[in-house]
């Protein structure tokens, strides 16, 4: 979905690309005794998911062997995990990555609304088909086993994928969505939460943010510390990425890639998925937020906080 930028990429078709090159010098760094890492990156990291597809299709007409298999019986670890990552379509990788959200003890709401909160609806269309093809099952009919509450009622209108996407901003229908939402929060015993999701998972983003700025005239306050006083848990984080996507799109991922790295330990599914998926849409804007919230870059933080080829990896997709 355009909210309003021009999306600036750090991973770009490379130039002479030729697939079947590619594959026969990934087949000859993992022939023989040890692995040429260097040659994995310096191939893989440099090409666009759809060129990972393209060599990987040459590798098996070459060689009659899957790549993903080779690669994973050479490779170990986290390095493992962000190759393996760099190698599933996108589609089919966001499906996964929402089914093992939503599987075994407990759900990883962090990966719905990072995922589901964020996308266009035709992105959400491909991936609920990707889903159905995968496991046999709709996305949806799993969101609805596996939440519950408020939250689940925005995750499945999230996955009707029925938003405008037109640019089109009415004034007065804005107003009138700001008065709902001031009624339907501060203004009431108990909050109507029904109206906070028709409107968020409806409207265009150039609405909402006119949604937003009348609803500050009104009330005194951003729409966020509404939300903040009236939702809590995972409805709440929820909304807010909703909101945080229209306002900045680019800030919210740096704080997503923020919260992966900061702290004891880092979440490296999360730093994955984060650098994998936006490293061909809007890194380059990522940056640029990352630096103007935390006073630092995201190489710096990768480099602080990762290692071996798994780091080498990271820094040539965000660079």
């Amino acid at each position: 979905m355009n909210y309003g930028y021009q999306p600036s990429p750090t991973v770009v078709p490379s130039p002479g690309f030729d697939a079947r090159a590619d594959a026969e010098a990934l087949r000859k760094a993992m022939k023989g005794w040890g692995t040429d890492e260097k040659t994995i990156i310096n191939i893989l990291a440099n090409r666009t998911n759809a060129q990972r597809q393209e060599i990987a299709m040459q590798f098996k007409t070459l060689h009659g062997k899957d790549l993903i298999k080779d690669l994973k019986s050479e490779l170990s670890g986290n390095f493992e995990l962000l190759i393996v990552a760099m190698m599933i379509p996108l589609p089919q990788y966001y499906a996964r990555e929402l089914h093992e959200a939503l599987s075994g003890m407990g759900t990883d709401e962090g990966v719905l609304i990072e995922v589901l909160c964020t996308m266009s609806n035709n992105e959400t269309r491909i991936i609920q088909q990707a889903y159905q093809s995968m496991y046999g099952r709709s996305l949806e009919s799993d969101l609805m086993s596996d939440t519950s509450g408020c939250f689940k009622r925005l995750m499945v209108s999230l996955c009707c994928a029925n938003r405008d996407e037109s640019f089109n901003v009415n004034q007065a229908a804005a107003q009138q969505d700001a008065h709902a939402l001031h009624r339907a929060g501060v203004q009431q015993f108990g909050t109507d939460e029904s109206t906070f999701n028709q409107i968020l998972v409806q409207r265009n983003p150039a609405q909402l943010q006119q949604i937003f700025a009348e609803y500050e005239g009104i009330a005194g306050h951003p729409i966020e510390q509404a939300i903040k006083q009236e939702f809590s848990g995972d409805i709440e984080k929820g909304l807010l990425a909703i909101v945080k996507c229209v306002k900045n799109r680019p800030a919210f991922f740096a704080e997503q890639l923020y919260k992966s790295m900061k702290g004891c330990g880092t979440q490296d599914n999360r730093l994955i998925r984060l650098v994998v998926t936006r490293s061909e849409i809007d890194m380059k804007d990522i940056k640029h937020a990352f630096v103007q919230q935390y006073g630092q870059s995201v190489e710096d933080f990768i480099s602080s906080d990762c290692t071996g080829d798994y780091k080498k990896c990271l820094l040539a997709l965000v660079s």
